[in-house]
């Protein structure tokens, strides 16, 4: 069986994922960027894919790039000369994140014919707006949820640094729960915000959450919108199989 593996190094961490060539998504890690070679190792051996693609926002990736390539006999490193199944119309393409052009492949093919708007929720929460002409329009961005407490703990003298992990309730008791609150139901009503004002714009309209946060606030949300934490590793193997017909 013909596997491709899909490689993500984000800000935070280095996700990993493995398709078949029905294209379900088979295997799935996400580990720090020391740990990359191991694991990255680990798949290949594993899983010996015959195309394997590799998108970086941050850090080093020379020698994992050059590992990866060894071991697949189709390698795509995806940047802004890429060739992509939608239309890029961002007029900045040099300052796009080559991960919100995945993100917008991902979510095109999931909606074909629709407008979509894809929230994900990493480092940054992006917005990621596809035209159903399939066009890549951009969107916005705005602190993600680590972002948002760093940020508090840094730029003031008493706020304590507090993690995203525990108690998120509306009515915080104490400082560390009124800064989750503040923090995640921000960015919720923040979201639910965006959607509606796409949705009262475009017609034939659907919304997507995915991203390492997703987790965290999809059950915050009021709007309509659809959960995909996969969308990113579907859109770069659907970038891979477009750019090496052999694949598909």
């Amino acid at each position: 069986m013909s596997h491709t593996l899909c490689i993500d190094w984000g800000n935070t961490l280095v996700k990993a994922a493995i398709f078949n060539e029905e294209n379900n998504l088979i295997a799935q890690s996400s580990f720090s960027a020391e740990e990359a070679s191991g694991n990255i190792g680990r798949m290949l051996n594993e899983y010996q894919p015959k195309g394997a693609i590799m998108s970086h926002v941050a850090g080093a990736v020379a020698d994992i790039q050059s590992e990866v390539k060894a071991a697949a006999p189709h390698f795509v490193m995806l940047d802004m000369n890429t060739m992509l199944p939608i239309m890029n119309a961002y007029s900045s393409p040099e300052s796009l994140g080559v991960d919100r052009l995945a993100i917008a492949v991902g979510a095109q093919a999931a909606y074909p014919g629709r407008n979509v708007l894809a929230v994900s929720l990493g480092t940054c929460v992006t917005y990621n707006f596809v035209q159903k002409n399939k066009a890549f329009r951009g969107g916005a961005i705005s602190p993600g949820l680590r972002m948002r407490l760093r940020s508090m703990h840094e730029w003031t003298e008493n706020l304590p640094e507090v993690n995203r992990e525990g108690e998120i309730l509306l009515l915080g008791y104490d400082t560390a729960t009124c800064m989750r609150s503040g923090a995640i139901y921000g960015m919720a009503s923040e979201i639910d915000g965006m959607v509606n004002a796409f949705e009262a714009q475009y017609p034939e309209f659907n919304a997507v959450l995915t991203g390492g946060d997703s987790a965290l606030l999809g059950n915050k949300l009021k709007s309509k919108i659809f959960a995909d934490p996969d969308l990113l590793m579907k859109g770069l193997n659907l970038i891979l199989k477009h750019n090496v017909p052999q694949l598909r």
